[in-house]
């Protein structure tokens, strides 16, 4: 049986702070009976999230992929004069297409990494009704194998500070870590993930740390054994931050499934699908239930 057929338009939303952020929404056929937003990963694209977008548009959803500013189609012509915070993605960006999205149908995220991680960021989370995220973690090299941990602590310490100073941004592309980025993302990439528990442990964000342990959210936290940068452990480190959230823990055995490797960006590849059937049958309930409640 062929699924729906689905249309991606795009459209531009506009942060708080005036900057223009490149979106595409994805729309089956038939109407849609909840919003996802797709919150993407440190340095990839939302192009990466395309066929899910597809796939989850078809099953009755409308789907929201962004770049995040300094990324993409959202980036500057210049990225060495762009000024940017990490946060600004979760604080801004996300915040934006929350808000330009929220209606009275339920609103989800499905996030990958970063957006896994930073939700308590964002100032309209309240309006979210459940997150489902792949890959999400600390980012510690503590939790990582020892010779991942001795790979990432050379990236950020050795080659990622000649690299930043030599080209006067994040050459994501050059040092394997995605597109290139703001240095700015740099500098917060790195010092969140040399702290256990990312953001909640970072002195300057303490304020914000206490305010994303008072959201209070169903989560849905799935990670592969074999990703190395988001390991359960990992996960756990992060989620621990967030006390008030209703979590489930997924740990995902990529071999069991007879899904071929996942590592850190497998979750969104085409060999994945059925990771984003489990995820939409998750967001599915959430769906009856609301409905159920009124």
């Amino acid at each position: 049986m062929s699924r729906p057929e689905v249309t991606a338009t795009p459209v531009t939303i506009t942060a708080a702070d005036g900057y223009p952020l490149s979106a595409i929404r994805y729309t089956g056929s038939t109407a849609a009976s909840a919003t996802i937003i797709v919150g993407g990963a440190t340095g990839v694209g939302q192009r990466f999230y395309r066929r899910f977008a597809e796939y989850a548009a078809s099953d009755g959803y409308d789907v929201i992929t962004l770049d995040y500013r300094g990324l993409g189609q959202s980036a500057p012509a210049d990225l060495r004069s762009f000024s940017m915070d990490y946060a600004d993605w979760a604080r801004l960006d996300l915040d934006a297409v929350i808000r330009a999205v929220s209606d009275a149908r339920p609103l989800f995220i499905v996030g990958h990494s970063y957006g896994g991680v930073a939700f308590g960021l964002v100032p309209s989370i309240a309006a979210v009704d459940a997150i489902y995220t792949f890959g999400s973690g600390a980012g510690w090299h503590g939790w990582m194998p020892r010779r991942e941990a001795a790979r990432v602590l050379a990236l950020w310490h050795l080659f990622g500070p000649v690299a930043t100073r030599a080209t006067g941004v994040m050459p994501g592309s050059l040092i394997g870590l995605g597109a290139d980025m703001p240095i700015g993302v740099y500098r917060g990439w790195k010092r969140w993930v040399g702290h256990r528990r990312n953001f909640f442990d970072v002195p300057e964000l303490a304020l914000e740390a206490e305010a994303a342990a008072r959201v209070s959210i169903p989560v849905a936290a799935a990670n592969s054994i074999d990703d190395l940068w988001a390991l359960p452990r990992s996960r756990d480190a992060l989620m621990s931050g967030y006390v008030s959230i209703d979590l489930t823990a997924i740990d995902i055995d990529p071999r069991a499934r007879r899904l071929g490797a996942i590592g850190h960006t497998g979750y969104f590849r085409e060999a994945a699908k059925p990771l984003w059937a489990d995820a939409l049958d998750w967001l599915d309930a959430h769906t009856r239930r609301l409905a159920t409640n009124g």
